[in-house]
């Protein structure tokens, strides 16, 4: 059930923060009294919503023009490689349907003369950090998604902050413009997910707040695959059961669901009426740090794949080194030129985050693969992350490797990635696409 109205604005100015009368504005008013801004908040239980969404808008396209003014009214790619994807579009871009995880040879034919980056991981992680922080200063519930997402719970902070958690959202958002030069999208709402599709209702630069009366008319008219972890193949098992549109899961009966579906009925059932009871976990963090290549053209030679590899280790490592995090399971991913993928893992002792040994791991898997098939693609990560704090400690040798190796992390920082170079890592057939 909603919870019950508490006093509280009903509507506000996310510029200003003014509070303004709901019902002048039900008479046709669209701007701010105080400072004239169109970007108003409403809703009649904007004072109970608590749980929030914050999703950064186009997050590595608009790092990118931050850092870059010129190119701030373009339409911006990242990604790279004839046969790689794209690795995220700025809105821009998407005009012309340019979307994430496309091929890049698409990309560019629907918007040829779109600017084309290479994604830097390392850039985008620090950013991510730095918005992640922002979050945390106002409440320890912050239960990150991905590097520009994350579910935030502000239950209880009213008497902290001094005001409705809308309120201290929405001037998260303008601090986060700010000082970090990136925008957000806020969903605020009663759960986690109503607040994920009310950060999808307003982008970019977005703030809307959804309740769960609100949500049974709204969710109704959406295919059930709208439903978070309602894949194709269970999509398909719900229309085939007469479950196309969520409207259909909200007529059913909620034991019936639950004997057809023994596993995910009643969650579903729940789901399409706005129901869920998940709480925001601050302790969920990233499961897999990873970096991956496509190849221009197939490549089964071993001496070159051990040179690419290499180079992915250095990234997964750099990436690990960043976020302050190591791992204990390396993996292996690779892509046949058919399209088959392998993935092959190893469990150590002890957590790492360094190239040498995530590299020495991964060669020896990738050395039983070697048989003539030729790949496409490789990637190496490493998971079963905990806090880097704790990496390489286990004996004298992992200490004196990791002490050289984060002398030449040092030597890089100062003088360029250029400084140091392994002798494998020299020029290879492939572009990275990360």
């Amino acid at each position: 059930m909603t919870a019950p109205e508490a006093a509280g604005p009903l509507c506000f100015c996310r510029d200003c923060s003014a509070d303004l009368d709901m019902a002048i504005q039900s008479l046709g008013v669209r701007r701010c009294s105080a400072c004239g801004s169109p970007r108003l908040v409403r809703h009649r239980a904007l004072a109970n919503l608590t749980i929030a969404h914050i999703d950064c808008d186009a997050f590595y396209a608009t790092v990118e023009k931050r850092d870059n003014p010129e190119i701030a009214d373009k339409p911006v790619i990242i990604g790279g490689g004839k046969r790689g994807v794209v690795s995220a579009a700025c809105y821009i871009a998407r005009t012309y349907g340019v979307r994430s995880a496309m091929p890049m040879y698409k990309a560019l034919e629907a918007c040829p003369h779109a600017t084309v980056i290479g994604s830097d991981m390392a850039k985008y992680v620090r950013v991510g950090r730095e918005v992640r922080q922002a979050m945390q200063a106002l409440t320890p519930l912050v239960e990150p998604l991905s590097i520009d997402e994350a579910f935030l719970d502000l239950s209880g902070t009213e008497r902290v902050h001094g005001m409705i958690p809308a309120k201290v959202l929405a001037q998260l958002a303008r601090n986060i413009e700010r000082d970090i030069g990136i925008s957000v999208s806020v969903g605020l709402s009663c759960n986690k997910f109503l607040a994920k599709i009310a950060s999808d209702l307003d982008k970019p630069r977005g703030f809307a707040a959804l309740d769960q009366e609100d949500a049974r008319e709204m969710l109704a008219s959406r295919p059930v695959g709208f439903i978070f972890g309602v894949g194709p193949a269970t999509q398909e098992r719900l229309v085939q059961r007469g479950f196309r549109i969520i409207a259909d899961l909200q007529k059913a009966d909620e034991i019936e669901m639950i004997r057809q579906f023994p596993s995910e009925g009643r969650r579903l059932w729940r789901l399409a009426r706005g129901i869920d009871d998940r709480r925001v976990e601050p302790d969920r963090g990233a499961k897999t740090i990873s970096s991956e290549t496509t190849f221009e053209t197939d490549i089964r030679d071993f001496a070159a794949l051990e040179r690419i590899l290499w180079r992915l280790c250095e990234k997964t490592s750099s990436r690990l080194k960043s976020s302050e995090l190591a791992g204990s399971t390396v993996t292996l991913k690779l892509k046949t030129a058919d399209f088959r993928q392998r993935t092959r893992s190893q469990s150590i002792a002890a957590p790492t985050q360094l190239a040498a040994k995530i590299f020495s791991i991964c060669r020896e898997m990738l050395a039983k693969e070697i048989d003539g098939t030729a790949f496409r693609l490789m990637g190496a990560g490493v998971s079963a992350l905990r806090e880097g704090s704790i990496a390489d400690d286990t004996d004298m040798l992992d200490r004196r490797a990791a002490h050289a190796e984060r002398a030449v992390d040092s030597l890089r920082k100062k003088f360029g990635s250029a400084a140091v170079i392994r002798g494998i890592a020299y020029e290879g057939p492939e572009k990275t696409q990360e």
